[in-house]
């Protein structure tokens, strides 16, 4: 008997309630902790926040594409065995999940050891804010497996369908960087702060004990599979079934990721204040991923295990289920910040031309940020269902959109803050819109 038989025939609404209930209360907490870094940053000046911002694309490209685009190909290929009730396929794939964790984290680590001079001098960085900026990405992508590790871990955890655990570890990560970030950053009696340095050492540090905890749940006391790490041969197969869906899925962080950094560039030359600002309000979009996440997990695991199972309308219910709420909590933050701005960008800055930037790009993008919760929410299922090229599509055509809306604005416009925010909101409609419409004229079936 399958061990998610139980999903197949519950009520769709408050099984995926119960499932999205824990995922989305730790990534209010993981919210909070971003937030929180950002703050204790922010006692360090101007050019330390600039830093940040500029290296927060390429950190949450990495969460991405671990736990949302590598991660949801693991949750949803190991829901649809567990699904089929194929207990030894699930914990093969499990076993080539860690793998393929381990190769990406030290692809990401030769990358911006190597080139990452090159990448924050070409989004603009100059003097100290390249230097802070480096500091940040040379301990982080040194570390980078960690995060792997605990993403990859966590999205085989999910699969099983024990949320609560799942949200328990990556809960006690966001704890850890927390409590530990206050002190390596801004310092404590006699210790002295890090500054920069200390938010990238107390981010590795909390995904590091999640990792370890998560290895030990999966490999002693989870009841719906075990990760085994001997006895399962390693074949290419395996590997070929994770990244066909994982690499495609990519398409979509990595859009999103240029995006922000098309708009970072062109920001850039409006100077360091423009620059602080635009990233404290791009910080708020890329915080509203984890919050979809919370549903859209559940989403790849439902939705799997239901295709799975050969019930295929039925998981065309659950998406759309999760996408529903996932527009309405995006839209109405988007709405409360766009009305009251000064809640966000007084937070981080009491620089009045770096709140006037935040403020501006709250009022334009946050009515659109339920477009982004629809697009990015079905995106999740779409992992469950294994079907994602028309989601990649959309993220694309977001890319394009924002691209040649910038050089319009640069080449033919007076470039100004709103002027570029106003090609985002736009670029960020037709993303959802795109997302929606393909799965809704079958790009499933």
């Amino acid at each position: 008997m399958s061990p998610h038989a139980w999903m197949i025939t519950a009520p769709i609404v408050p099984t995926l309630t119960r499932l999205s209930a824990p995922n989305i209360i730790v990534m209010v907490i993981a919210l909070a902790t971003a937030t929180a870094e950002a703050w204790y940053v922010g006692h360090h000046g101007t050019i330390a926040l600039a830093g940040l911002a500029l290296v927060f694309p390429m950190m949450m490209l990495t969460n991405m594409l671990s736990a949302g685009s590598i991660g949801g190909a693991v949750a949803g290929a190991v829901a649809q065995r567990l699904g089929a009730a194929d207990v030894e396929g699930a914990e093969a794939l499990a076993l080539h999940a860690v793998i393929v964790a381990v190769a990406l984290s030290m692809v990401f680590t030769a990358i911006f050891l190597l080139g990452g001079t090159a990448i924050f001098s070409f989004l603009g960085a100059k003097g100290d804010v390249l230097a802070q900026a480096m500091t940040y990405s040379n301990i982080f992508f040194t570390g980078c497996l960690a995060l792997w590790l605990c993403n990859t871990l966590g999205s085989i955890i999910r699969a099983t369908g024990n949320m609560t655990v799942s949200a328990l570890t990556l809960g006690m990560a966001s704890g850890v960087q927390i409590l530990l970030g206050s002190v390596l950053i801004l310092g404590l009696g006699d210790i002295q702060g890090m500054g920069i340095a200390g938010a990238a050492w107390a981010t590795l540090i909390g995904f590091g004990a999640s990792a370890l905890v998560q290895i030990w749940y999966l490999t002693r006391r989870c009841k719906q599979m075990r990760l085994r790490f001997s006895g399962v041969p390693v074949e290419v197969r395996h590997f070929v079934s994770l990244l066909r869906v994982g690499f495609l899925a990519s398409v979509s962080p990595l859009s999103s990721v240029a995006t922000v950094l098309v708009v970072t560039g062109l920001v850039a030359r409006l100077g360091p204040e423009a620059l602080a600002g635009y990233g404290i309000g791009a910080r708020l979009e890329f915080l509203m991923i984890p919050i979809i996440f919370g549903i859209g997990a559940a989403c790849i695991t439902l939705v799997g295990a239901h295709f799975g199972a050969g019930e295929v309308d039925r998981g065309h219910r659950v998406a759309w289920t999760g996408a529903l709420g996932a527009t309405l909590i995006t839209g109405g933050i988007g709405l409360v910040m766009a009305f009251f701005p000064q809640i966000w960008a007084n937070l981080f800055s009491d620089v009045e031309a770096v709140r006037e930037t935040c403020r501006a790009y709250l009022r334009i993008v946050g009515p659109c940020y339920a477009f982004f919760g629809l697009g990015l929410c079905l995106y999740f299922a779409s992992q469950g269902a294994r079907k994602v090229l028309w989601p990649a599509m959309a993220s694309l055509l977001r890319l394009g959109v924002t691209a040649a809306g910038g050089f319009i604005v640069v080449s033919y416009l007076e470039p100004t803050p709103g002027t570029l925010f106003s090609v985002i909101a736009i670029a960020m409609v037709t993303y959802g819109v795109m997302t929606a419409g393909a799965i809704r004229l079958g790009a499933w079936r």
